[in-house]
């Protein structure tokens, strides 16, 4: 990280010409985007353009308003660990150093427009640099978290013929156990302060590279990014993603749900290798022109969390509802959080039980949003909107959510359907490109006129969506279907339960049962696991309907160390079903 304390005086530097290129051709009028423009062009308003690039019309925008005065002298990343390393870069730090990282790419690294790179590192200051490098170059970044093993990491190599691998030395070891089998991996970058033989060090290039480099003229519809998603059976699907479709797309997004101004710091926590660290902590942010804030920590802690949040102006919280779960354990109403007005939530369903004792806690309400790698946001409760606990919210522009059957027609509200969005006449340009080289799976999105998520849900006849389950999740017992979610939902009710997940188990003569492996509270830890069962099995029986309670309980020290819900189960599932 030392080479990046150097370039604070960046701070005091202002390039003597305009970085890369500002306007658009194909618009009459030759003036540059902005924010009210893409939300035109969200809301289907104006036509996507024929050409557009996040880094030249997004980033170099607010570089521009930084120089004139037109936005606050907030920065554009504020990046801390915890042990006293500190980045504070401007829009203007962001571009000059993103032009030294594009160049770095495509000279010593010898890649080229439409080339394939993964990066996998964590929430470090250099992921961000090398993502906007990419975007400048148009080399199509593909995004990993950490915790990829060999065989995950071997996978992605081959089936995306990746020219490049970023790296840092958490994932190193696995790389060079696999390398020799990826022919068409030419380059490794290793972000490190140490050096390792075969490997190029990001390090040393980037002490050297200039910061002159023209923003390639990239076209709206031109892929940018590929992100793997696993389905319910085979290897992950690589979805890819246009400029337009991230880089335009989140632009209501962030305006509504995330309800941010250029004023505003957002915390969004999120693995790096996920689609949301691009949704709160590249796109969405950035379109607005706000600060994304992100603190580094080995692990995640409750106390370090919570004193992160009274040290820091940070405006705008955005974590899982498992990290929610984790804070309403504590007294929160200790902690004074002098700026933060704005809490969000996604990536599983949250408890209507954590939304009222966080609301009690704080004063603060829980804004959950829904969405999917391949769509983006989806639905959300956003800002002016009456909260219903539980519910995902009301359908977002520009999608035309509906609940639909196993034949495509839209189901009334209160019938339990597959959440789908609706592709005819014009499918939405924030729509991923296509499953690559995988035509018969991005086939099987399609249902007649609409697109089909995968997971199941309800309407109400206010417009309000409610999630019941991956329609792989949903257990299937005795013929009745259980969402695992509702079960999950009525154990946290019962003070003995501080987490669990809901899973299918197989049983002989019902085909599977639901199991629930429960983390217990301190207090509980102690009695009689026998009776302490059948009180959860009581409690659930009365909290929703009685063929839906766990005829399986386990108690466990914890859960799979993931960040959402949706993954310890399919972790917990397949240990379960390991040998049937």
């Amino acid at each position: 990280m030392k080479i990046f304390f150097r370039y604070q005086t960046f701070r005091f530097i202002w390039l003597t010409k305009p970085p890369g290129r500002r306007l658009h051709k194909d618009h009459q009028l030759w003036t540059p985007l902005t924010l009210a423009d893409f939300e035109a062009i969200n809301r289907c308003n104006r036509p996507l353009p024929k050409n557009f690039n996040f880094a030249a019309d997004v980033l170099d925008q607010w570089s521009q308003k930084e120089k004139t005065g037109e936005r606050p002298a907030n920065p554009a990343l504020w990046w801390v660990n915890g042990k006293g390393d500190e980045v504070k870069w401007s829009f203007r730090e962001l571009g000059s150093l993103s032009r030294k990282a594009a160049n770095m790419l495509t000279k010593p690294c010898g890649l080229q427009r439409g080339d394939r790179v993964a990066v996998i590192l964590p929430p470090i200051p250099e992921w961000w640099l090398v993502n906007v490098a990419c975007i400048r170059t148009g080399i199509i970044f593909m995004p990993g978290t950490i915790q990829l093993t060999a065989k995950d990491i071997l996978y992605r190599l081959r089936a995306s013929k990746a020219k490049c691998i970023v790296a840092s030395e958490e994932v190193a070891p696995a790389v060079e156990s696999i390398v020799l089998e990826c022919p068409d991996l030419k380059t490794k970058l290793l972000v490190s302060p140490q050096s390792r033989n075969g490997w190029l060090s990001f390090q040393e290039l980037f002490q050297f590279a200039s910061e002159e480099h023209s923003c390639v003229e990239t076209g709206s519809q031109e892929p940018m990014t590929i992100y793997f998603t696993s389905g319910t059976t085979g290897f992950p699907k690589m979805a890819q993603h246009s400029q337009s479709s991230l880089g335009i797309g989140f632009t209501l997004c962030g305006r509504y749900w995330l309800d941010l101004k250029s004023s505003d710091i957002i915390w969004n926590m999120s693995d790096t290798g996920w689609v949301k660290a691009a949704i709160g902590s590249v796109f969405s942010s950035w379109l607005c022109g706000a600060c994304v804030f992100v603190h580094r920590m080995a692990q995640f802690d409750t106390d370090t969390f919570l004193d992160t949040l009274t040290t820091y102006p940070i405006t705008t919280l955005c974590s899982p509802p498992t990290v929610y779960r984790m804070l309403v354990q504590k007294d929160l109403k200790r902690y004074k959080f002098k700026s933060l007005r704005h809490c969000l939530t996604g990536g599983e369903p949250l408890n209507p039980e954590v939304l009222e004792q966080w609301r009690a806690q704080t004063g603060l309400d829980l804004y959950e949003g829904y969405g999917q790698t391949e769509v983006g946001m989806i639905c959300a409760n956003q800002k002016g909107q009456e909260i219903k606990p539980g519910s995902m919210g009301k359908g977002m522009l520009p999608y035309d959510v509906q609940i639909i059957d196993e034949n495509g027609n839209v189901l009334p509200p209160g019938k339990e359907g597959e959440i789908a969005l609706r592709l005819k006449p014009t499918r939405p340009f924030c729509f991923f490109s296509k499953y690559v080289d995988n035509p018969q799976k991005t086939a099987a999105t399609i249902r007649g006129d609409f697109y089909v998520t995968g997971d199941r849900g309800v309407m109400d006849s206010d417009g309000y969506f409610w999630f019941v389950g991956r329609a792989d999740d949903v257990i299937i017992s005795s013929g009745y279907r259980i969402g695992p979610f509702e079960v999950e939902s009525a154990l946290i009710e019962h003070p003995a339960v501080v987490e669990s997940a809901v899973v299918s188990s197989p049983d002989q003569i019902r085909g599977e049962v639901v199991k629930a492996f429960v983390v217990l509270a301190a207090p509980f830890k102690s009695y009689n696991p026998e009776k302490l069962t059948l009180e959860l099995q009581d409690h659930v029986k009365k909290s929703t309907a009685p063929y839906k309670y766990p005829r399986k309980v386990e108690f466990v020290q914890e859960l799979p160390k993931t960040i959402t819900g949706k993954i310890k189960r399919n972790v917990l599932r397949d240990q379960e079903w390991r040998g049937r």
